[in-house]
């Protein structure tokens, strides 16, 4: 395993890959290690939440390399990338439903975005000729 295609890689998907991986690690404490609504759930949440906007803000800028479908200004858009729109919906929905102390939502939306937004995007970085790809397996 090398870091190597990684720190060769964009600006836009260095800052996609060093937001999601403390996302990742800090999104299955949140679900199965913390004690929800305590002072650390809370806190680890926002940080939490934070990560996943910088990710998805950051996705917009990273070129489709599978199935690329639309240029705009520049950037090709792919399939993977209704993945921002849902996270994004995603995000919307938690923080809206925990405002309205609706904690069961809640917990659904963050568990979408956790299963949506990290592992099913996540098991795309493992398309042969992906950077994360060629990070474990080689060229």
């Amino acid at each position: 395993m090398t870091l190597a295609p990684l720190l060769q890689a964009s600006l836009p998907i260095r800052i996609h890959a060093f937001t999601i991986m403390p996302a990742l690690f800090i999104g299955l404490w949140l679900l199965w290690g913390s004690r929800k609504g305590s002072p650390a759930h809370r806190f680890a949440g926002a940080l939490y939440l934070t990560l996943m906007l910088v990710s998805v803000i950051s996705a917009v800028f990273i070129d489709a390399v599978v199935l690329p479908w639309l240029k705009v200004d520049g950037f090709t858009l792919g399939p993977i990338h209704l993945l921002v729109i849902y996270t994004l919906f995603g995000v919307g929905q938690a923080v809206l439903a925990l405002q309205r102390g609706d904690y069961a939502r809640h917990g659904a939306a963050m568990r979408g975005v956790f299963f949506g937004g990290l592992l099913v995007a996540g098991a795309f970085t493992l398309i042969p000729g992906r950077i994360i790809y060629r990070m474990i397996f080689g060229s």
